[in-house]
């Protein structure tokens, strides 16, 4: 059993849940039905079973190496992705003109949910591929387009996004990078640029960089950076690629894992300038590029939550097969020992390992079909409800899966003991590749400020109407379904203090101390996100409400689960966040 995913679980929060079929009502998939996405997400199975599960260990021990100023990919990798490109994959998509198949963004997050938990170093050059290739079909002009996106969408090219610098960051305000605009409109960049993700590598015809850099005055911060596309080879009269850009591969960066993915130092413009186009108008770069940013973090939380999913099925196999102790009753050394998931304690780890990556993988997945819907919902109001949603819960569905997917991880070496901790099982390598996903992206700290200081007063909390109004009809039909009365209580009761708590932080800090409610916005965020994964774990429960059957009594049990071992904390920690507790704040530096 390979334990990259479990697909009756996949299928179970695509149609049961999601219902996603019913995009097909929609002219974009009008032609497409169940049995098109079952093929695409088929086909991704089995590429993920023989192509890049295969080769995780080995691309994880192989780095790419820095050779003579470029970056040089291990053959596995570079054959991975080759499979990956040749079967369509990152076309899935896009639109027919540009040579994609227009299937729905959740299909593409299924297929995408299959190749992370498989292997997630390779399968982020795709997922930054497939974000570069939307920004520029969103943003960029017409002859950009025609220039670029068939090679992007076609697995030619290969695209980054070059955002932090070596003193900056998440802090984009002090981006040093700078751009020159030359005669012919096009323009000369000159900078470093670090953390880029696939900045240098031998395994497509060329990179396309979008790159951040100031153009005029300097003191404008945010106002003054704009984005530009800047090729690692300049592209011909015919369109192929030709001429090296002045874009220089300085050094790698020796991550503690995630390691197939290649991560660089770049400079731009040590020979003059790299040759850079202007994406839409000159000082909106940072809106451009979080049309990117924002996709990379649905993508960021997905690949947490399927990288916890497959260390809990590695876990769970693990002691399905491994004897060790007998029943606590049994004081009878001859007698035969039993597999570890007889006992309690390991019982426990494995549930909180399902509770958190089953309904990490369903907040993901529910946020890509929020993206669905928005696109092709005709009626702006509905639209405007969808995309609001959204833009509430895009903080929380990078965060929540790369806390807690983390948590999980650390279970599942647990649960192996000491074997867990050694390289020779998965789940070592799987804790190491999580790891980075609380980071890139966007910090957690700085997702918690945005939930927190931005988004939940937004439009005068007109967000959180649209949660609470979601939340309210899933807990109307809960209340009458038997079996559900606990776990609805506890939903409904976590929720009204969410509420209430955040309108009384609110309250207390007003607009004088904005310091005392950030403070805490970290806590604030895991709280939000619990009470989120408690509602859709109700969904889960009311789905399966009087199966039988293994699979609905093991739904049932992990939302139990969740609301007695999980949500309680929630009122412990709005009890704190409610008293805006300054003593993080507070703390003298030089008392460190």
């Amino acid at each position: 059993m390979p334990n990259i995913l479990n697909r009756r679980d996949l299928d179970f929060i695509l149609y049961d849940i999601l219902k996603i079929d019913r995009l097909c009502a929609y002219p974009r998939h009008a032609a497409q039905d169940r049995g098109v996405f079952d093929q695409i997400i088929d086909a991704a199975e089995k590429l993920a079973e023989e192509k890049l599960q295969p080769v995780a260990a080995l691309v994880d021990a192989q780095e790419p190496a820095f050779d003579a100023g470029r970056a040089v990919l291990p053959e596995e990798t570079r054959d991975a992705l080759a499979a990956i490109v040749e079967g369509g994959f990152l076309a899935a998509g896009f639109d027919e003109s540009w040579g994609g198949l227009e299937l729905p963004y959740i299909v593409t997050q299924a297929v995408a949910a299959y190749f992370g938990a498989a292997n997630g170093g390779v399968a982020g050059y795709g997922m930054l591929t497939i974000a570069a290739a939307n920004l520029l079909a969103a943003h960029g002009d017409e002859a950009q387009k025609q220039a670029y996106l068939p090679g992007l969408v076609e697995g030619r090219f290969f695209g980054t996004m070059c955002l932090s610098e070596p003193q900056a960051g998440s802090s984009l305000a002090d981006i040093r990078t700078r751009a020159e605009r030359q005669a012919d409109g096009s323009y000369r960049l000159h900078g470093s640029k670090m953390w880029i993700s696939g900045g240098d590598h031998d395994a497509s015809e060329n990179i396309i960089h979008f790159v951040l850099a100031k153009t005029g005055d300097p003191s404008l911060g945010v106002k003054g950076i704009s984005l530009f596309i800047a090729p690692r080879l300049l592209l011909g009269d015919d369109g192929a690629p030709g001429a090296r850009n002045d874009v220089t591969l300085v050094g790698l960066n020796h991550k503690m894992g995630n390691r197939a993915t290649v991560n660089t130092v770049l400079n731009f413009g040590d020979e003059g300038g790299a040759v850079g186009f202007l994406v839409g108008e000159e000082g909106r770069g940072l809106a451009y590029m979080f049309h990117m940013m924002n996709e990379a973090r649905i993508g960021v939380g997905l690949a947490a939550a399927v990288t916890a999913y497959t260390g809990y099925l590695h876990a769970l196999d693990y002691a399905k097969e491994r004897r060790q102790g007998r029943p606590i009753k049994d004081r009878d050394p001859t007698s035969p020992m039993i597999p570890i998931i007889e006992h309690a304690d390991v019982k426990r780890m494995l549930l909180q390992q399902k509770a958190y990556s089953e309904g990490a993988l369903h907040l993901c997945l529910y946020g890509a079909m929020l993206v669905d819907l928005a696109r092709n919902e005709p009626d702006p109001s509905v639209r405007e409800h969808l995309e609001g949603l959204l833009e509430l819960l895009t903080p929380v569905i990078k965060s929540w899966p790369s806390e807690y997917g983390l948590r999980a991880n650390d279970l599942a070496i647990q649960v192996h003991g000491g074997y867990g901790y050694t390289r020779e099982y998965a789940v070592e390598r799987l804790y190491r590749d999580n790891r980075l996903n609380p980071i890139h992206e966007g910090t957690k700290g700085i997702q918690g400020i945005d939930l927190l200081g931005r988004k939940v007063r937004f439009a005068g909390g007109g967000l959180m109407a649209l949660l609470d109004g979601e939340i309210a009809t899933d807990l109307a039909e809960a209340t009458q379904t038997d079996g559900l009365g606990e776990a609805t209580e506890a939903v409904r009761s976590a929720w009204a203090a969410l509420k209430s708590g955040t309108e009384e932080m609110h309250g207390q800090a007003g607009a004088s101390a904005p310091d005392l409610l950030l403070a805490n916005a970290t806590l604030y965020l895991d709280v939000f996100g619990h009470v989120v994964v408690g509602w859709l774990w109700l969904k889960q429960a009311h789905a399966v409400a009087g199966r039988p059957d293994a699979f609905a009594r093991g739904k049932r049990q992990a939302c139990q689960y969740f609301c007695r071992y999980e949500l309680p904390e929630v009122h412990t920690r709005l009890e704190l966040l409610k008293r805006l507790d300054d003593t993080c704040l507070a703390m003298d530096v030089d008392a460190f």
